[in-house]
Order: C-alpha cells, then sequence, then structure tokens
C-alpha cells in the first residue's frame, strides 16, 4: 500500500529526524539532600546568580531506548470511514516528525475488539454500517490502514489483542488473535505484541477479573503461537500493561512475575496524574503532583527487580489527567510542565521507555487534534525529539543565594536535566550536550554554567505560550517565533538563539526550555 506523497519509499530511515534518547538527573531525586551546597563564589559571578550548573561529561548514568519517547493511538479512533484519514499526508508528517518511536495500538476499547478478515464487513454482514460495526471489530483493511500509516511515518506498531475473550475455566481464548496474527504474518507485517489493556480493571469492565497467575499462563499462550508462526517467532511481547500500582495491582503484577516473567520483552504499566474531571490550571505548577511518579517507579521497579532482575521496564499509557482529560487543561502549555519532567525523571530512574497517549484525538490528552493541529505537548515532544540523546548525564548544582536558607534551595520548582544532544542532529557536532529547564517560579531564575560548560557557545530552544491566553494556551512560540506547519508536508524549521560565550542563562518565569552546550567535547557523548 504506497503512502502519502510526503513518505517516499526507501526514504523512511533517513526521515526520522532522530530520538536519540535520554540521560537526565533531575534535581529533586539527587540523593535526597535538600541542603544548599557549600561553594565558594567564583568572581565575576554577581551575588543575584542563584544556581551554578555543571554536569559530569566523563560516562552517562543511564543509555535509554532510542524509541524513548512513544506514540499510542487509542481503538477509540476506529469510528469514523475506516481509519481511512490516517492516509493524511498532514498527519504522516507530524508522527514522521516524532520518529523513530513505537507506536502502540491499545486502549480500553482493546478488549472488545473482534478481528474479521473481510474488506467491508457491513456488506458482507448485511450490518448496519462501518461506523457501527468498528466499535467492536478490527477488519483486514483498518489494520493495513494503521500498519501503513506507522511504516509510512517510521514508527514500529505494537498491537494489543483481545484478552478478554474467554472460556469456561477463564483461560484466554487465542482463536480470534490466531486469525489476526495469521492474516498479519501473510501481509509481511513487522508487528509486536500485547495481551489486553489494564487488566486490574476487568472486573469493572465485565463483571469478571483475572488474576496474575492466570494473565501469565495466557501469555504464555500467546508466546506459544507466535513461536509457531514464522514472521513472529522472535517478535517482542510486552505487558502486562497494568494500572497504578496500589496493592491490589502489586499483587496482580506479582503473580504475573513469578509465571510469566522471564516470557516478556519489558515490563508494562500506565500513570496518569490527575482526575480530568477536576483539573485546575494550578495543579500542572504544583511540585508535589510532579514528584507522585517517583513513588510508583519505586514499586514497579521493586517487584521487577525480586522475578527479573534487569528487566526492561516501559510507561506505557501516560497522560497528565485520566477520565479523557479536560479541554483547555490537558491539552494547554500548561500541561507540558507534566509532560517534561515525566520525560527527564523516567529516563533519570532507568525507564527505558514512556508511550504517550494519546498521539491524536483521544479526549484531550493528545498531542495533535481532531482537525490534525498540533498541540503544545507536540512541539515540545519534537523539540526533545530533535535535541535528546539516548545517553543520561550527572548535574551537579550549586545554591549562590545572597541570604541561604538550608533547605531552601530553589531545587523543587526549578528542575534540570542533562543528555548528549542527539547523534541525528547535524547541527551539532559529536559532544554536545543538551540541557532542558522546568522553570514552575513566577520569577526569572540565573543558571551560571560552570566547569566543563564554561565559557562555551549556547543555542537557547525557549518554548513559551502565544496569545492572551497564557497557560491556557493551546499554540505555541519557540524564541518568540510562533510555531506552525509550513504546509502539509513540511514541519517548521525550529531555530535557535545564539548566546555569547559565557553568557548567565536567563530562565523566564513558567517556561519550559533547551540549551544545547556545543562543542564539550564530553568524552560521554563522543561515541554512540
Amino acid at each position: 500500500m504506497p503512502c502519502p506523497s510526503s513518505c517516499p519509499p526507501g526514504l523512511l530511515a533517513l526521515m526520522a529526524p532522530g530520538l536519540a534518547l535520554m540521560a537526565t538527573f533531575s534535581l529533586p531525586s539527587q540523593a535526597g539532600d535538600r541542603r544548599a551546597l557549600p561553594v565558594e563564589k567564583p568572581p565575576g559571578v554577581k551575588g543575584r546568580t542563584l544556581i551554578l550548573l555543571d554536569v559530569n561529561t566523563k560516562s552517562p548514568v543511564r543509555i535509554i531506548s532510542e524509541n524513548f519517547l512513544s506514540l499510542q493511538l487509542d481503538p477509540s479512533i476506529i469510528h469514523d470511514g475506516w481509519l481511512d484519514f490516517l492516509s493524511s499526508r498532514r498527519l504522516v508528517t507530524l508522527a514522521r516528525g516524532l520518529a523513530p518511536a513505537f507506536l502502540r495500538f491499545a486502549g480500553k476499547r482493546t478488549d472488545f475488539l473482534q478481528f474479521h478478515n473481510v474488506k467491508n464487513p457491513a456488506k458482507s454482514r448485511g450490518g448496519p454500517g462501518p461506523d457501527y460495526y468498528l466499535k467492536n471489530y478490527e477488519d483486514a483493511r483498518s489494520l493495513d490502514k494503521l500498519y501503513n500509516f506507522a511504516d509510512c511515518s517510521g514508527l514500529h506498531l505494537i498491537f494489543a489483542l483481545n484478552a478478554l475473550r474467554r472460556n469456561p475455566n477463564n483461560s484466554w481464548n487465542s482463536s480470534n488473535a490466531l486469525s489476526l496474527l495469521k492474516y498479519s504474518a501473510s501481509k509481511k507485517y513487522n508487528i509486536s505484541w500485547e495481551l489486553g489493556n489494564e487488566p486490574n480493571n476487568y472486573r469493572t469492565l465485565i463483571g469478571r477479573s483475572v488474576n496474575g497467575s492466570q494473565l501469565g499462563k495466557d501469555y504464555i499462550q500467546l508466546r506459544s503461537l507466535l513461536q509457531l508462526i514464522r514472521t513472529y517467532s522472535r517478535a517482542n511481547l510486552y505487558g502486562p500493561n497494568i494500572g497504578r500500582p496500589r496493592k491490589n495491582v502489586i499483587a496482580l503484577l506479582e503473580g504475573f512475575m513469578k509465571v510469566a516473567g522471564s516470557t516478556v520483552d519489558a515490563v508494562t504499566w500506565q500513570h496518569y496524574y490527575i482526575d480530568g474531571r477536576v483539573a485546575k490550571v494550578t495543579d500542572f505548577l504544583k511540585t508535589r503532583l510532579l514528584d507522585t511518579l517517583s513513588d510508583q517507579i519505586r514499586k514497579i521497579q521493586k517487584v521487577v527487580n525480586t522475578y527479573t532482575p534487569g528487566k526492561k521496564i516501559w510507561l506505557e499509557g501516560v497522560g497528565a489527567t485520566s477520565a479523557g482529560g479536560m479541554n483547555n487543561l490537558s491539552d494547554s502549555y500548561a500541561a507540558g510542565f507534566l509532560w517534561l519532567n515525566t520525560l527527564g525523571l523516567l529516563a533519570s530512574q532507568g525507564i527505558d521507555v514512556v508511550v504517550r497517549h494519546s498521539f491524536l484525538d483521544h479526549g484531550h490528552n493528545h498531542l495533535v487534534d481532531q482537525n490534525f493541529n498540533p498541540l503544545p505537548d507536540y512541539w515540545l515532544s519534537l523539540l526533545y525529539k530533535r535535541l535528546i540523546g539516548p545517553k543520561v548525564l550527572a548535574i551537579h548544582v550549586a545554591g549562590l543565594q545572597r541570604k541561604p536558607r538550608p533547605g531552601r534551595v530553589i531545587r523543587d520548582k526549578l528542575r534540570i536535566y542533562a543528555h548528549c544532544t542527539s547523534y541525528h542532529n547535524h547541527n551539532y557536532v559529536r559532544g554536545s550536550i543538551t540541557l532542558y529547564i522546568i522553570n514552575l517560579h513566577r520569577s526569572r531564575k540565573k543558571i551560571k554554567l560552570a566547569g566543563t560548560l564554561r565559557d562555551k557557545i549556547v543555542h537557547q530552544y525557549l518554548l513559551q505560550p502565544y496569545g492572551k491566553d497564557g497557560l491556557h494556551s493551546k499554540s505555541v512560540q519557540l524564541n518568540g517565533q510562533p510555531l506552525a506547519m509550513v504546509d502539509d508536508g513540511t514541519l517548521p524549521e525550529l531555530k535557535p538563539r545564539p548566546l555569547r560565550a559565557g553568557r548567565t542563562l536567563v530562565i523566564p518565569p513558567l517556561t519550559m526550555s533547551f540549551y544545547v552546550v556545543k562543542n564539550v567535547n564530553a568524552l560521554a557523548c563522543r561515541y554512540r
């Protein structure tokens, strides 16, 4: 199936701007010591300078997947026109901007979808039409459209199979999944697989639960099916995609890991920060909210490392708010503070991949709206992909306050992460370093680069809301210039603002920014 004209065959690998992934250390996660670090004030640094910043350039503290920032499409989108809209040149252009990445096709409707190998199911069944039919069925044509979209965009498709088709003894009924697998194999589709979505919610959905041990057996059954099909004998399998790790969910995960921990290639879970029905813009500025993810990471890592030490962990299905999000909040500039901090925190803690829910038109947590217009978190993600490499670097920070107050350094509301600059970005030589900074203060903050970063030329990428709506804005500006697509096949050039060597970085209030420190020749960043 041909791609839109903006996707010439054979050039997919070259067109992906590259996600070289991350290396990070956030200020709140450093050793737990929040006291001001004793430091002599260097000559020429004025008393009003608040932060002295250096980076360990010798070796990375983490190395994350090249596909670290990945995407999710929710099956709820298959309600209008057989997924034909995925052939949109504009949509492919937007998706390709975030490649390389995984594209996970999963959501609440996953466990109600059934596959039928017919090109026009409504006609063949005499049904009421595609819109009704595709609420509960995935047909061959829809799967073709989905795979072609991922392929043209430079994304690797992960497909979640229906786990709620059950036999009388509560074991998984794999007959429909086998039909889908055989069809995909006949088309030679390169797909990775999952089984179900948030199994801890099955009792709420159908009044019938599946415990961790049974779910583990189901995954072993799926692995056996994959091994019987030559195309998928070595395909990756991910799961169990549990929800927030409360006590009952941890028990489910433990049961799963005992049985199938060695069967999956990565252990997956989901996280949403706020109930979208009651969210306020001030919620996105609360440091306590930003830090809730740290506790969940520790809980998941404890279970995984107990049963399969070293197993990769993914956060699949992450968004600012649950319940589909809230208009003018979870799709606004303000939501970016949570999103960028999530990326930094996960990378610094060694989480291999984070899957953003959703790329397109699901509630208000998406990156692209129903008219295929990119929202603030899309531009933030695009900058991240263009500038951030896979190696996480440790940072060293000292406060230079006029009146030091132990325990009151500005670490909570000023969050700094450091990575090797993306190898795919040919504007910067290897050995360069990218900082990204979240300033939740209502005043500007100043940072003086020290050590190996001292007296280097810096490129600034400052992202601010555009227009009169402020933090509620759905448009952004980069270094004062509004961001918008040039045309359906072209993303805008992301132009930096060069800063002279040795200049203090001035971080405006309530902003997110990236700073590429050029020609550092960092040993950790010279080689892939």
